[in-house]
């Protein structure tokens, strides 16, 4: 604690608190991850992306397999308009432009939070490597973390209206993007957060349609549901590089590939939602960040479908957890340690071969997170929030 304090004060730790050092780290990052990637010529997943602009304007099947890239796309059709003004660039300056994109969203989503400046920059020096890892396979999943940032943000900052429709655009690019439901409960105007959102999923849902047409974008909604049906069908897999993932490391280190999904299911979501029986700790800014915390990370290592590029969206999760703490005590820094060796640093080369192969092969990558969520749940239940930080400009 004290030496957290001390980086604080000192010279070094007041440059790199300054949040114009964080931007610049993280656009040379995009830019970097980007060169690097189109120079080796290994950019499948932006290739799915830019195709997926060029599929909806020549109404072909947008989750059909196609020669120009391996794997399909798993995006919503709105994801077509999205990905529309870098496909119509050329691969290197849009694959740029793009992961740009995602950082900027994400620092937008890092940088609304209600606490101070200080906290906002620590939390986006934690999520740093992780975002690194996302940006060499093109993730949206960096944007998406901002998005579900921002609509809690927004709705904090009782802007009903703009956190309706960034939940809306987040869930209808890909279903993570509805845990932005979890903070309806912080507004008081939730008929006009419903009103909103039902304009906002509207509009999104009609868009797509000025460049393709409304009857191929009806029947691209069925054929997403379909081709979301399939891949959770594939992810339960004892080698798969998916299912990092509470259930997975259940399936994986028992061996038994059978074991389902809906047991876990069922008790993330009966604890996911015990903290919403203390009703009086709503009003306290501590509680609703330890909910975003809570609802990051959930929404990763309770989903099948969870690689090592998702966990952007829940290690921001476990920066947010330890940024919001009064007390920094050892074992709360042991788990931030934990985390960034186990989570973050595991797929990097800093581990052996094997080392690797082993904590993937048995979902390793989730434990810290599982841990932490645990944690964060068991605080919900029993710590008064009123001592925890107020919310700060």
């Amino acid at each position: 604690m004290n030496s957290i304090k001390t980086f604080k004060e000192g010279k070094i730790g007041t440059f790199f608190l300054k949040k114009e050092v964080l931007i610049f780290v993280y656009i040379l990052l995009a830019v970097f991850t980007a060169s690097k990637q189109y120079f080796s010529h290994s950019f499948n997943n932006y290739l799915i992306f830019k195709y997926t602009f060029w599929h909806t304007v020549d109404l072909q099947n947008l989750y059909n397999n196609y020669p120009e890239y391996l794997d399909s796309n798993h995006y919503g059709p709105v994801f077509s308009l999205l990905i529309a003004p870098f496909a119509l660039l050329p691969d290197g300056l849009g694959m740029v432009l793009w992961n740009v994109a995602n950082v900027s969203i994400l620092l937008w989503g890092i940088l609304s939070l209600p606490i101070s400046l200080n906290k906002r920059t620590i939390i986006g020096w934690l999520c740093a490597h992780e975002t690194l890892t996302a940006l060499f396979s093109f993730q949206f999943n960096i944007a998406l973390t901002g998005l579900i940032i921002l609509s809690f943000s927004c709705l904090i900052k009782k802007k009903e209206i703009q956190s309706a429709f960034v939940i809306a655009l987040g869930t209808l690019v890909k279903l993570y993007g509805i845990v932005g439901l979890a903070f309806f409960f912080f507004t008081k105007k939730k008929l006009k957060f419903i009103i909103a959102g039902i304009f906002g999923l509207l509009i999104l849902f009609i868009l797509p349609m000025a460049i393709s047409s409304p009857s191929f974008i009806i029947q691209s909604y069925s054929d997403w549901f379909n081709s979301l049906v399939h891949k959770n069908t594939t992810n339960a897999s004892l080698t798969s590089f998916q299912d990092i993932s509470i259930m997975g490391m259940a399936r994986r280190i028992s061996g038994d590939v059978n074991i389902p999904n809906l047991p876990f299911l069922v008790f993330g979501v009966v604890l996911f939602g015990l903290p919403y029986l203390r009703v009086k700790q709503f009003k306290h800014a501590g509680f609703q960040l330890m909910l975003l915390a809570s609802t990051l990370i959930f929404t990763v290592i309770f989903s099948s479908g969870s690689e090592s590029p998702t966990y952007i969206i829940a290690f921001a999760g476990v920066a947010i957890w330890f940024t919001v703490q009064p007390n920094k005590n050892n074992w709360k820094i042991g788990l931030l340690i934990f985390a960034l060796i186990l989570t973050s640093l595991s797929p990097t080369d800093i581990f052996p071969h094997s080392v690797k192969e082993f904590i993937r092969l048995n979902s390793l990558k989730a434990l810290p997170c599982v841990i932490i969520w645990f944690v964060i749940i068991y605080q919900m239940l029993k710590e008064d929030f009123s001592y925890y930080l107020p919310t700060e400009k």
